[in-house]
């Protein structure tokens, strides 16, 4: 399959526009927002506590930041993500370029697996420049523990590129880039709020509704536990939006 051409090319065009520096210096504003607000207050505290010894064994750098952090940036890639796929295929659609892409001799899911692994990167990249939060930490001998970080990363990475996914497949429905955008945005934060109400629904459904719910699978992540079942629960669901826009690229051929 012809990925590394189309990748290289969807790549080329998010650097070579102000797209992929706009959102990444909203993105790291943001988030290096939520740092030096989480990370202040717990050194505040610190200090308050330094003449109590007893209260300042449970000041935990890891429950006191990297926790609140991971919490907030993951709400930031609720309104992140669709801007970074919203033009993958919406735009390729409303300029007339689809039906040309999809007649060469590449296969619909080289196409796919090329845009969206360019969305990818760029989202990845994104995350990378956060790195520079335990480094400050470590700096000012704050040592955070090293699981609870790379869970709450590899978490922060999957729920991205679950996004990601839904932001493609809601990108290949419209050729409107804005729609795409919204769409993308409302199906993900249906996820985000569906298990909300599980507690007091109770029974089957609500079990189903904790099941399928965004938070209830990134929460083990944030406490530094690993579980199989919930980096399943994000790679099935790449998997399933991935094939979703598969089968609207197929249709898109077949009715041209």
């Amino acid at each position: 399959m012809k990925i590394w051409p189309i990748y290289k090319k969807e790549l080329r065009l998010y650097f070579t526009s102000p797209v992929a520096y706009v959102l990444l210096t909203i993105f790291l504003l943001i988030a290096g927002w939520f740092f030096y607000t989480i990370f202040a207050y717990f050194t505040r505290a610190s200090m308050q506590m330094a003449m109590q010894p007893q209260m300042a064994r449970e000041l935990n750098v890891t429950e006191s930041v990297l926790r609140p952090l991971f919490s907030n940036v993951s709400v930031i890639l609720l309104l992140v993500t669709p801007l970074i796929t919203m033009r993958l295929f919406a735009e390729e659609r409303r300029s007339g370029t689809i039906e040309l892409l999809l007649t060469y001799p590449v296969r619909d899911g080289a196409v796919l697996m090329a845009k969206y692994l360019a969305a990818l990167t760029l989202y990845a990249t994104m995350l990378a420049g956060t790195l520079t939060y335990p480094i400050l930490m470590l700096v000012v001998r704050a040592k955070p523990e090293w699981g609870p970080l790379a869970t709450g990363y590899l978490g922060l990475l999957l729920m991205g590129a679950m996004f990601l996914g839904i932001g493609v497949f809601a990108s290949s429905l419209t050729e409107n880039q804005i729609v795409a955008a919204i769409v993308a945005f409302g199906i993900s934060l249906m996820f985000w709020i569906i298990g909300w109400p599980a507690e007091f629904v109770g029974g089957p459904l609500g079990t189903v509704l904790t099941h399928v719910s965004i938070l209830e699978h990134n929460d083990s992540f944030t406490k530094g536990v690993l579980d199989t079942k919930d980096i399943i629960y994000f790679v099935d669901f790449i998997a399933l939006t991935l094939l979703l826009t598969l089968r609207s690229l197929e249709s898109r051929r077949w009715s041209g």
